[in-house]
């Protein structure tokens, strides 16, 4: 028999984008660090959905071959934190991130390390904003370039229960006037999904009448 359902409200789920928001705007200042240009990183979407609708969701809008960085967390709530691009989308994302002078060899070298690096950075700041905001700690491990189809991040292929929940974030990269598709995803147990929702909860009431406020995104 299936678990039951966990199910964030409207007013839980807007907090969890005020949330990620937050966490993309610490995202894009580190990044504009990195690469010395301007970074603008929007999120236009965040939903809670199962591992078939994520796979769904991936499906309806990119190639089959993706890449993604990894990085496990574990705390009061534990699961996996994903950035993934289509695997055709990923070398414009590092030329972003490197510059376009260099020989597509050498951008072919610098691939893994320039996407675990902006994995690194996107993640950390997202995981981090969250927890500090509940007032938790996280423990992150190092960030892993994996490449492959959906099914093995969100299907059978990645291990993990089929009841698991998939926070899906939408997101936009402009680097260097590259625009960007990817996606941040955290895949949570139920367990872990039901204490967001209480945390979610909690902050919503000690924070009553007072906005956690991101600086505004292009949407």
């Amino acid at each position: 028999m299936d678990a039951p359902a966990v199910l964030l409200t409207d007013l839980e789920l807007d907090a969890l984008t005020e949330l990620v928001n937050l966490g993309v705007s610490n995202a894009a200042n580190s990044l504009r660090d990195l690469v010395r240009e301007e970074v603008v990183l929007s999120v236009p979407n965040v939903v809670v959905v199962t591992r078939e609708q994520a796979l769904a969701n991936l499906s309806e809008r990119d190639a089959k071959r993706l890449v993604a960085v990894r990085q496990d967390f574990d705390g009061d709530i534990r699961g996996r934190a994903l950035l993934i691009f289509p695997e055709a989308k990923s070398m414009e994302l590092v030329r972003g991130i490197i510059g376009s002078d260099l020989s597509a060899e050498d951008i072919m070298e610098l691939e893994q390390e320039a996407l675990a690096e902006t994995g690194n950075v996107m993640l950390n700041s997202c995981l981090g904003t969250i927890a500090n905001q509940f007032e938790r700690s996280l423990r992150i491990s190092l960030p892993e370039v994996i490449y492959g189809e959906g099914d093995e991040f969100f299907g059978s292929k990645s291990g993990g229960n089929a009841n698991d929940r998939v926070v899906f974030m939408f997101i936009n990269f402009a680097i260097r006037q590259r625009d960007i598709q990817g996606y941040i995803a955290m895949l949570l147990d139920l367990p872990s999904l039901a204490t967001l929702k209480s945390l979610l909860a909690a902050l919503i009431e000690r924070t009553a009448g007072v906005p956690i406020i991101a600086p505004p995104h292009d949407v």
